[in-house]
Parts: structure tokens; sequence; C-alpha cells
């Protein structure tokens, strides 16, 4: 399940524009010209960590952390690919933009 979403991630990620997969040890951060998303796979969901200049209001996100001024990192937590929807792909898109 975890591979599937996070094929279903970068399908979604591909129609923003160009970007570049860097894989860590325990994760894989998506970079434009900045990161602008960090993929912490587990063994029956994914973390996905999106880098925007706000902390988002949603009950999806687990946790929203400041990390400077203007960067927050919102973390939320996908179990099944259906949940890659028009609102967590709005979210990605603005980080996209951001970076």
């Amino acid at each position: 399940m975890v591979h599937a979403i996070y094929g279903r991630l970068l399908q979604v990620v591909q129609t923003f524009g160009p970007f570049r997969e860097e894989p860590k040890k325990t994760s894989i951060h998506l970079v434009n010209t900045l990161g602008f998303a960090g993929m912490h796979p587990r063994k029956s969901f994914l973390y996905l960590n999106v880098r925007m200049d706000r902390p988002l209001q949603s009950e999806r996100v687990a946790k929203s952390e400041q990390v400077s001024k203007n960067r927050y990192h919102n973390e939320v937590k996908i179990i099944t690919p259906d949940e890659v929807d028009d609102e967590l792909i709005g979210w990605l898109k603005e980080a996209y933009r951001l970076a």
C-alpha cells in the first residue's frame, strides 16, 4: 500500500513541473529549486511532510512545526492512495510554487 501511495504522489507532482527526488536514509525529499515535500515511509502508511510558509489548519495534519521565520513543516499521515485528494494536491501545489 505504501508503494501505491508513493506512486500516486509522484504522479500528481509530475503535473506541476520539473522536480527531482532526493533519497535519504529514511525518507525521500522532493525538490524543485528548494525542497517542498518529504515522504517518510512506514510499514503500513506514509508520512508526507509538506513545507510551506504557513501552518496548515486541518484535522488531517498530524503535526505542524515552525522551523524558521517563514517555514513550516506540516505532517500528514496517508494510509491509502485515495487520500491523495484535491485538498492534499492543493497543499502540494502551493508548496511546489514556494520552492
